[in-house]
């Protein structure tokens, strides 16, 4: 196994999350803010997750062809439900005397939102930024046969050719991924938590 895969894995999960985080706050945003859209939002991120991983990145190798592109649009589609909706339930949750203080203050919806709701609710949309990238460390793996490379390919070469050697260093290079990003967001996630 080369370092050059890891790199590689770690592009591919990076740009995901940052895609997710952003797309998935905002879709989060739309569907507190309009109550009537909150259904139909929250079902058409669930369908993504339904869908399997490589079924999805076959669908969109169609429209980006066979490239990094098309694995990091696919985990970003399969990862969005637990920022969007992690992020409504935040801000839903925030308390009412809260929201009525800000209004009373004379902020307006905008500001309120920035300044008093989202930071209320960044603790829980923080633990859907944390699912949704230890998912995308897995999930990953399957880019490999859209032409993203990683350690799917590590994964796949070792299968192929029965090497356990290669199996053994994609599998626990994988492992050790997981493992570390879930224990820091984990431990970020605990901080929040106290601070709230």
């Amino acid at each position: 196994m080369k370092i050059e895969h890891v790199i590689q894995h770690l592009y591919l999960v990076l740009m995901a999350a940052f895609f997710t985080i952003v797309f998935g706050i905002l879709f989060g945003i739309l569907a507190y803010m309009f109550p009537k859209l909150r259904r139909y939002v929250i079902f058409v991120f669930d369908l993504f997750q339904t869908i399997p991983t490589l079924a999805t990145l076959g669908l969109l190798m169609v429209i980006f062809g066979a490239s990094p592109t098309t694995v990091i649009v696919g985990l970003t589609l399969y990862n969005l439900l637990p920022v969007v909706r992690n992020t409504m339930v935040g801000l839903i949750d925030v308390s009412p005397a809260i929201k009525e203080a800000a209004e009373g203050m004379g902020m307006p919806k905008l500001i309120k939102l920035i300044k008093v709701e989202l930071p209320l609710a960044f603790p829980l949309i923080f633990a859907g930024m944390r699912i949704s990238i230890v998912n995308s460390i897995g999930s990953a793996v399957m880019g490999f046969f859209v032409g993203g490379g990683g350690l799917g390919y590590v994964l796949y070469r070792g299968i192929r050719t029965m090497n356990f050697r290669f199996i053994a260093e994609g599998t626990l290079t994988l492992m050790a991924m997981a493992i570390l990003v879930d224990v820091i967001m984990n431990y970020y996630e605990e901080k929040l938590t106290l601070k709230k």
